[in-house]
């Protein structure tokens, strides 16, 4: 199952061109530790807002 993202404005920070987030942060002088916290609140984000987009019945 592949994850999807929706960058909103402001996000363009945290995902590379193909949606895929940052493990690193963009400027190298940026706290790494402070990074990985914004990473993980900007993730959790993601699956508050997330919503199944179709029904799966199982067939059988």
């Amino acid at each position: 199952m592949a994850a999807v993202s929706v960058l909103r404005a402001g996000d363009e920070k945290f995902h590379y061109s193909d949606g895929s987030h940052r493990w690193t942060a963009p400027d190298p002088e940026y706290d790494q530790e402070v990074w990985e916290e914004q990473v993980r609140q900007h993730k959790l984000g993601h699956l508050r807002n997330e919503r199944p987009r179709v029904r799966i019945r199982r067939i059988g």
